[in-house]
């Protein structure tokens, strides 16, 4: 209720728009409950996840409202300039030379669009344009924002080469898959640990209201909370630890870049290897929701009209894909990353603008410093059929894994 008054006061709380987004929120709302009641009461938080960001028509990523960007709830790197995609294109120009004139890029989730157009841009200025670049994207309205960005910036000669998504690619390709903040987006598990079990964490519904839920976990939940538990060495958790995984990501994976017949996939996000991931101090897990730029920790507030994420766990991204079949290229920081592909060229101070010469430093600190993206996000590449661990040549990381 707090967190409701303040973020009431702090918009918009006595407009129409502000007053819509809750009846929106409602409509939502009443169609999880009902599915809660045909599910004989209560649903895992997976599902509630799912139905909360993807529901047609109703869920944050479905429906309308702004996500990205200072209008938004939250910042994506490729939202604060073109620094990010310069140095995406860098990274990945080898990969693309190496492959040759058939090479594409796949990219997961297109954001606003300003990835596709900083990329594409850079990608033709130095001659390696791919001959599609296709984009998967779930919510028509993103599509459609995305492809009025791209037209609108983009010659017509790159704009063509464009090609939206609604599933993933039956028939084999070549070239390099690009996710950034797709994994935290993943609806995940959440359990308990009490009296040495597994208990997942689900949704009922009380009072009109939504609340948590704890049932035994199925084989499934139970077998990947205890493979982690196996892994890390049986750590001291305490009664009621909390937390998160993924148990479908292998099966995701395997489905994402299973048509990858050589390439990279390179995915971008915040998280941790699995050690730091699974602290015995960090017994509250990683959830998080997002709001206008705020932060908060509970999920049932605004169905619909807040994101919802966890953190990733990138020693199970990377167990994931030698399930299938992908080498490990590299694990390192955003920083390191990107310093390698150079940002400090890109973002280096033009003489003739001292206010782009700025804009771009303020950008590239966004970028990379502790305190911001630098560390807290992390880079991991996956390969098939080619050598790609020169990408993770600076700073790589993956005996933290």
């Amino acid at each position: 209720d707090r967190i409701f008054e303040r973020f009431e006061q702090a918009d918009i709380s006595t407009s129409r728009k502000f007053a819509d987004a809750l009846a929106h929120s409602a409509r939502l709302q009443q169609a999880i409950a009902k599915l809660v009641q045909v599910e004989g009461g209560a649903i895992p938080f997976s599902r509630f996840m799912e139905l909360a960001l993807y529901a047609p028509g109703l869920g944050y990523y479905s429906a309308g409202a702004s996500k990205f960007g200072a209008s938004g709830d939250f910042i994506t790197a490729p939202e604060l300039g073109p620094l990010f995609a310069n140095c995406i294109a860098q990274a990945i120009t080898p990969v693309l030379r190496a492959i040759g004139g058939d090479a594409e890029v796949l990219e997961l989730g297109g954001g606003s669009g300003a990835f596709v157009v900083d990329a594409l841009s850079a990608l033709a200025r130095v001659g390696v344009s791919p001959r599609r670049y296709a984009i998967l994207e779930p919510s028509a309205d993103l599509r459609e924002r995305q492809q009025a960005h791209a037209k609108a910036r983009l010659p017509a000669e790159q704009f063509t080469r464009i090609e939206w998504l609604e599933r993933l690619p039956d028939a084999d390709w070549r070239g390099v898959l690009f996710a950034n903040e797709v994994l935290d987006a993943l609806p995940t598990t959440c359990f308990q640990w009490r009296e040495g079990e597994v208990w997942e964490q689900c949704v009922t519904v009380e009072d009109e209201r939504f609340v948590w839920h704890s049932r035994p976990a199925d084989g499934l939940v139970g077998g990947a909370v205890r493979h982690v538990r196996k892994d890390l060495g049986q750590p001291e958790w305490i009664e009621g630890y909390q937390s998160e995984c993924l148990p479908q990501l292998p099966y995701w994976l395997d489905a994402v870049c299973g048509s990858l017949a050589q390439g990279l996939a390179l995915f971008i996000d915040y998280g941790y290897p699995r050690r730091e991931f699974y602290l015995p101090e960090r017994s509250r897990g990683t959830l998080s929701c997002f709001y206008r730029h705020r932060t908060h920790d509970q999920p049932f507030l605004w169905p619909g009209l807040q994101d919802i994420t966890a953190s990733v766990d990138f020693t199970a991204l990377a167990e994931a894909g030698r399930h299938a079949g992908l080498d490990l290229a590299g694990y390192t920081s955003q920083a390191a990353f990107l310093l390698q592909h150079g940002l400090e060229h890109h973002a280096a101070p033009d003489a003739q603008d001292a206010i782009a010469s700025h804009r771009r430093a303020l950008e590239a600190k966004r970028l990379i410093l502790p305190s911001e993206m630098g560390e807290r996000f992390q880079v991991m590449g996956l390969s098939r059929g080619m050598d790609c661990e020169a990408l993770f040549a600076m700073g790589d990381q993956c005996h933290r894994l």
